[in-house]
């Protein structure tokens, strides 16, 4: 059993740790990607962000898109990716994302990914179903035992 995770509390930068637990991404029915390590990161009314090492994918389903990159005043300049099944199949584009050149401090990034949990058809986290964070911009995942307001929610105003 976790302990609870009040959000408010997460610092500024963001922490980044790895986990030892379990964690798959569905979608098509298809289990795209799972680890039993991941990397959490914890910002301030944020849900955590998860990224898996690109190895936990399965051959087939990452495809590297075209088009706007985005940047993150802590990890650095954001590269989009498209996610599939196996056969390259029910893809959901610009799904995940990845720092493939991340700041110092979170050099630990540099190979794992990170994907939107409301653009897959589910993510378990310690097998516990994931809930997405709240709006389409950020990819936070929650779980019953992180705690908001979370940015994004639109009963929420004030955290934008």
């Amino acid at each position: 059993m976790h302990s609870k995770e009040i959000v408010s509390n997460y610092p500024r930068p963001p922490k980044i740790e790895m986990i030892n637990g379990a964690v798959s991404v569905i979608l098509g029915n298809e289990t795209i990607a799972e680890d039993s390590r991941y990397i959490r990161i914890c910002e301030t009314f944020h849900p955590p962000t998860i990224y898996l090492h690109q190895s936990a994918f399965k051959s087939g389903t990452l495809h590297q898109t075209s088009g706007p990159a985005s940047y993150c005043e802590w990890k650095g300049v954001a590269s989009y990716w498209s996610l599939s099944k196996t056969d390259g199949s029910d893809r959901r584009v610009r799904a995940a994302w990845s720092y493939p050149n991340p700041t110092e401090r979170y050099a630990m990034l540099a190979d794992s990914i990170s994907l939107y949990p409301q653009r897959v058809d589910a993510c378990f986290l310690e097998g516990e179903a994931v809930k997405p964070q709240p709006g389409t911009f950020y990819g936070g995942w929650i779980t019953s035992w992180t705690i908001g307001p979370f940015k994004g929610d639109p009963n929420h105003p004030e955290l934008i």
